[in-house]
């Protein structure tokens, strides 16, 4: 007696293949960008184009970006600056996510964590680093405008010269009370930070910065370790990597800015 299995098998496959796209999320489809380890997994995880962020829904801001930048992202001009407006993240709900009208009259810039010179090389990457959840309220004159702004022009400059770098960014917040902005109540953080992994050469920079006017020419006193970084927002990064490079690499303080 022979049985037709064919279709049983059909059938299996099916289900197998709609299981396997259920478990796939925003890890996977931003493989790129968490290759070391993501750094924490609290929020609302979002797969960006040109990015990977956890979002806090409370504070209404991202808890930690994560970019992949090489030098011919650093380098492209296919799609202008313009080709991106702020607006708000499609994927996160109403009353989880900060809104247009918080920044108005703020007294704060919308900062971007990753930033639009790092997208020219897609068009969607650009339009989506001007969703909000890539926001934080930022000084403007002195902080976003000023110091924060040539770090982010030193990084790519970095990128085109190394090669490739992994790149993380966020808000820190102090203290038991935090000011917020907006009828959603967005927090504006008392520090931002910054981390720089060159894979190629095993060796990273990071920054911890205040949130207000500082000195562009003094972005060499905010050199930090990652573990600085870890202990002042409770996230963990380059997990991936074996325990001992990790721990070597995340105490060791960058002697000055890279060359």
């Amino acid at each position: 007696m022979r049985f037709r299995l064919r279709p049983v098998f059909l059938v299996l496959s099916i289900f197998l293949s709609l299981s396997s796209l259920a478990l796939a999320g925003p890890l996977e489809d931003c493989a790129e960008y968490a290759q070391l380890g993501v750094p924490g997994h609290d929020g609302d995880i979002l797969c960006r184009t040109g990015h990977l962020l956890a979002h806090d829904p409370v504070r209404k801001t991202p808890i930690w970006i994560a970019e992949r930048l090489t030098a011919e992202k650093a380098t492209s001009t296919v799609v202008p600056r313009e080709a991106g407006s702020f607006r708000l993240d499609p994927g996160l709900k109403k009353g989880r996510r900060a809104g247009l009208s918080d920044y108005r009259k703020s007294g704060y810039d919308r900062g971007h964590m990753a930033p639009a010179a790092d997208m020219h090389w897609d068009k969607q990457a650009m339009i989506e680093c001007f969703y909000l959840s890539n926001m934080v309220p930022q000084v403007g004159k002195g902080m976003n405008q000023g110091i924060w702004k040539a770090l982010e022009e030193l990084v790519r400059a970095w990128a085109i010269n190394r090669g490739e770098l992994f790149i993380y960014t966020g808000p820190i917040y102090d203290g038991a009370t935090t000011k917020t902005i907006g009828k959603n109540k967005v927090a504006v953080p008392s520090r931002l930070y910054k981390i720089v992994y060159d894979p190629n050469r095993q060796e990273a920079i990071a920054f911890i910065m205040p949130n207000k006017a500082l000195e562009t020419e003094d972005l060499p006193l905010y050199v930090v370790a990652i573990r600085d970084v870890e202990e002042s927002t409770g996230l963990d990064f380059l997990s991936s990597l074996d325990k001992e490079l990790q721990d070597s690499i995340e105490t060791t303080k960058a002697a000055g800015l890279w060359q």
